[in-house]
């Protein structure tokens, strides 16, 4: 799905008709050579079109922070990458305007789990035993996600592996517009470090639970809270959110 990119920076600017919509997937490689299967696969991997009369829109480039889902995810998982190992426990909060809708969390059935990770983790292969299996798992948080705003701490981690198994047990992509709350961080708050723990520590934030998921993702989503509330008034729509974590310099008073 190469187009997606060329899809968002033609669309945070401006709606597009239909024929330009189909432009697009035409001079691009595409799943499916009907237009209308391929509109249906990419909004149900989450990418955040609508459509209204003849055009095309996205979403996130005129809905208002305080009325944009953000979905917080961390994950654990027995190995740095899906040839390796798998998930083992997925946590997830999803968050708008100051309330949190609903949560996820699930531990992954595996037969195995590297003693390091399960003395970072405290999760044992045996804790498993009665969790659902990778496939059930990913098809439950993939219809969880929705196309909300898939935010994580160190996103490229957490995005890349779980796309990497929804395409390994032939899910599809993910396709949701994404945040790094480091990124975001980097940018709202004078501080040396970004990581989790010590971002929690500065913020006076519990992070009792540190190293699994649920636990992470609610402390994600605390850092994410207040780098909100401290946000330039002139960032008002999700698109000139996750626009300003990418761009400009690290913190500057504001």
């Amino acid at each position: 799905m190469n187009y997606i990119n060329k899809l968002v920076s033609t669309l945070k600017k401006h709606n597009i008709s239909k024929e330009q919509f189909y432009t697009i997937l035409d001079k691009n490689d595409t799943f499916f050579d009907n237009y209308d299967l391929e509109t249906e696969l990419i909004v149900s991997n989450g990418f955040p079109l609508y459509f209204t009369d003849n055009k095309v829109g996205l979403k996130t480039a005129t809905t208002h922070i305080s009325e944009q889902t953000f979905c917080i995810v961390d994950i654990e998982t027995s190995a740095p990458n899906t040839k390796q190992g798998q998930l083992i426990e997925i946590g997830a909060v999803k968050y708008k305007n100051g309330t949190i809708i609903e949560t996820y969390n699930s531990l992954v059935n595996t037969d195995k789990i590297p003693p390091i990770v399960e003395e970072i983790t405290g999760i044992s292969a045996s804790m498993t035993h009665s969790a659902p299996n990778i496939q059930t798992v990913l098809e439950e948080f993939k219809i969880f996600l929705e196309d909300d705003i898939f935010v994580a701490h160190a996103i490229d981690f957490d995005y890349k592996f779980l796309n990497d198994s929804f395409k390994k047990y032939n899910l599809g992509n993910l396709c949701n517009r994404r945040l790094c709350t480091i990124e975001l961080s980097k940018k709202l708050i004078d501080t040396q470090k970004y990581g989790l723990k010590a971002l929690c520590e500065l913020l006076d934030i519990d992070i009792s639970g540190h190293h699994r998921a649920l636990a992470d993702a609610s402390a994600t989503l605390e850092i994410f809270q207040y780098c909100i509330s401290i946000l330039p008034h002139n960032i008002t729509t999700t698109e000139e959110l996750i626009d300003f974590t990418k761009k400009g310099k690290k913190y500057e008073s504001i």
